[in-house]
């Protein structure tokens, strides 16, 4: 880095873009999120790819394009840089999201042996990716079709482990590493959007007025907000919060299903409701506004958070190594902001045993983005990292089906 030039950090998800602008120091001047414009075509990243295979790729990564532009441009406006000033950029992407950034065919992602039609690992000229900068990006390399740089660029912002270690990163796809006597595996599991907010009717990113935060108090369900303004909806920590709030109100059973009113003997049955023909948790009621979650949103919850759950059991169980011998677990991703250890363990979002092991990771990958720009030989040593990860399906195994069913219930 040089102290004349600015340089930019993106990490770019399924459903959101986050972006930081550094000084030439290294310091951080902007940072920017924003929804990855891409979920108006689809909100998962495999009807996605499945569009572009259909004739949507230049669409998709127009839009995607676009919406990286805009983030930067918020960026600099913030930090008062003009974008001739950026002397670098480094981005983070998932393989079905760094494909269509690139305009790369996506059949190699969506048909066996599911490997990417290019790796990454370089650096590109701004309008491959149809980004109007002025300076070249470097991509994370993809490690496998369903193991991205995210998971590298998260991995990279970690210092070496001293003991077993479980790396998590929740989001749309739940990716996961474990380093363990030497060896890193890595895989990917699919939770869905629900974690950040996308495919529930109150869903949002973590912002001014987002559900933060739920809790009983007494008899009645305590809303957090992030800022001051009045509720505007629910994001991925508001989500898992309330789910636990239900359980710990008798409003929901351990199978996730939604009590009816009368099956409630405390004044906490009047959060109970219906909507679109099914039971519904209101969490906030004005004139302008409505908060709450159906059954089908909750159980969009469950299948995600059953698959992180199972993802992390089976990792662990093909690597020979017990929850207890871990030393720490580190997750980063959807949720914007640290959870209780006693809420992941009423929503078994992991085996109970890792539960007092985890240490939340705010924005990993968007770290190792800001490492690797600031790290002199930072090229070799990523290359040097994705060489040593080893891919591990776990989707559609029978080992993970199996774990997959026993971790559905709360």
């Amino acid at each position: 880095m040089t102290k004349d030039n600015f340089f930019l950090a993106l990490d770019l998800g399924t459903t959101t873009l986050v972006g930081r602008l550094l000084g030439g120091g290294g310091e951080v001047l902007a940072e920017e999120r924003r929804a990855n414009p891409q979920g108006a075509v689809a909100s998962d990243i495999i009807r996605r790819l499945e569009a572009a295979r259909s004739g949507r790729g230049a669409e998709l990564q127009g839009l995607l394009a676009q919406g990286v532009q805009a983030l930067t441009v918020d960026l600099l406006r913030q930090a008062g840089v003009e974008s001739a000033r950026l002397g670098g950029a480094a981005l983070a992407a998932n393989p079905g999201i760094a494909h269509l950034l690139a305009g790369e065919t996506v059949d190699s992602l969506l048909f066996p042996p599911h490997r990417p039609n290019f790796r990454g690992g370089a650096l590109f000229p701004a309008t491959r990716f149809g980004l109007d900068l002025p300076c070249s990006i470097y991509l994370f390399p993809l490690v496998s079709g369903y193991v991205g740089g995210d998971l590298v660029a998260f991995l990279f912002g970690q210092d070496e482990p001293a003991a077993a270690t479980l790396y998590v990163d929740i989001g749309t796809n739940a990716e996961l590493a474990l380093y363990a006597a030497g060896r890193r595996l890595v895989s990917s599991v699919a939770a869905g959007p629900a974690f950040e907010g996308g495919e529930i009717a109150c869903g949002m990113m973590r912002g001014p007025g987002a559900v933060d935060a739920v809790r009983v108090a007494g008899d009645r369900l305590q809303l957090t907000l992030v800022g001051t303004s009045a509720p505007r909806g629910i994001c991925g920590s508001g989500l898992v919060t309330a789910v636990a709030a239900a359980l710990d109100g008798g409003l929901m059973d351990r199978a996730g299903t939604l009590r009816a009113p009368g099956e409630v003997t405390t004044n906490l049955a009047r959060y109970l409701t219906e909507k679109n023909g099914q039971r519904a948790l209101r969490l906030y009621r004005d004139a302008a506004v409505e908060l709450f979650l159906t059954q089908d949103e909750i159980r969009a919850f469950q299948l995600a958070k059953g698959a992180v759950h199972a993802g992390a059991a089976c990792l662990l169980e093909r690597a020979g190594v017990r929850a207890e011998e871990l030393g720490e677990v580190v997750v980063t991703g959807a949720f914007g902001a640290a959870l209780g250890r006693e809420t992941l363990k009423k929503v078994a979002m992991l085996p109970e045993s890792m539960i007092e092991k985890i240490r939340f990771e705010t924005d990993g990958a968007l770290r190792g983005v800001t490492r690797f720009l600031t790290t002199a030989g930072a090229e070799t040593r990523v290359a040097q990292l994705a060489a040593a990860l080893r891919p591990y399906p776990l989707s559609g195994t029978p080992a993970f089906e199996k774990a997959f069913i026993a971790a559905l219930n709360f």
